[in-house]
């Protein structure tokens, strides 16, 4: 057997800011440090991290007053943000800007007295924060018979954003059917979904006509994870999200197969290799790189943490 090894995959721009803004806060304030929600969404980053002194709650009322806390990378409705300078938190921002960048569009667009609507999946921390960072309704959808079905009061005072680890195919189906049952509607290109989400999504399809088999590394509660295995799935291909190597499983392999790897925005370089190692001793005997794009960008950190 041999790899496809996609390139890039892992870590986003947006995923190391915020592990390296909970690894400075340790280091500057010691611990705990307190972090609302999963800081990104990956068990084992999330395991390192307290293992070193970070307490992950559900809520600001877990957090004692005056505590140091961190908003996650995935960001946080208004509310949130008054309700902890109530309690006189020591807030970090680690909201990935491309996600800032989301709210900032919702906001101006409401701002022009637009209804809004969030193309992405009710519940997902990403959505809930930039719901509420809208102070009038926010219809959330995802779906092409959601659109159909939507009522609004205004048809020609419209406007979209959308979550970012969004599948780009999926979104564009929903973008067309909103523009063409609403066409006064007003929204940002399909390229503003994040960059890292549509570069492994294309570096998926790439590969997808040369493998037998799609391994995605990545947590289960993982968007953008989430989105690169459906795209295995949607080329008939067996696809799997496996959190690490202990999740395969030899029955899945045979001779001569070609698997192809990648792994989410949120996964760890080394959980990759780990697979790799794995997948070496059930018969693979080379891997093989994708030239892909390189990714160069790097976000600055809060200045209450920049060198």
């Amino acid at each position: 057997m041999e790899v496809l090894l996609a390139q890039p995959r892992g870590f986003c721009a947006g995923v190391d800011r915020a592990i390296e803004i909970v690894e400075r806060a340790l280091e500057l304030y010691g611990a705990p440090v307190y972090v609302l929600h999963e800081i990104v969404h990956n068990k084992h980053v999330l395991e390192d991290l307290r293992a070193r002194g970070a307490r992950f709650v559900d809520s600001l009322e877990e957090i004692p007053e005056g505590s140091v806390t961190i908003f996650s990378a995935h960001g946080v409705a208004a509310d949130v943000v008054s309700r902890g300078n109530e309690r006189r938190l020591r807030v970090i921002d680690a909201t990935c800007p491309l996600v800032t960048k989301v709210h900032d569009q919702a906001k101006r667009y409401e701002g022009s007295g637009r209804e809004m609507i969030l193309v992405g999946h009710p519940g997902h921390p990403e959505v809930e924060g930039t719901r509420g960072r809208v102070e009038g309704p926010v219809h959330v959808l995802s779906t092409v018979a959601e659109v159909e079905a939507l009522v609004v009061k205004d048809p020609e005072r419209l406007a979209y954003v959308t979550q970012t680890t969004l599948s780009v195919d999926d979104t564009r189906e929903v973008i067309e059917a909103l523009t063409k049952r609403f066409p006064s509607i007003k929204g940002p290109a399909l390229t503003d979904i994040c960059y890292a989400t549509q570069n492994r999504q294309d570096a998926v399809r790439d590969m997808n006509g040369s493998i037998d088999i799609l391994l995605v590394v990545g947590s289960q509660n993982s968007s953008n994870s989430n989105r690169l295995r459906e795209l295995g799935e949607r080329k008939g291909l067996p696809a799997h999200l496996i959190d690490d190597e202990r999740d395969l499983d030899p029955k899945w392999f045979s001779p001569n197969m070609r698997i192809g790897v990648t792994a989410g925005a949120s996964a760890p370089e080394a959980l990759v290799q780990k697979v790799l190692d794995r997948l070496r001793t059930l018969g693979v005997h080379s891997v093989h790189e994708m030239d892909g794009k390189k990714e160069a960008i790097v976000f600055r950190l809060p200045d209450e943490l920049a060198s």
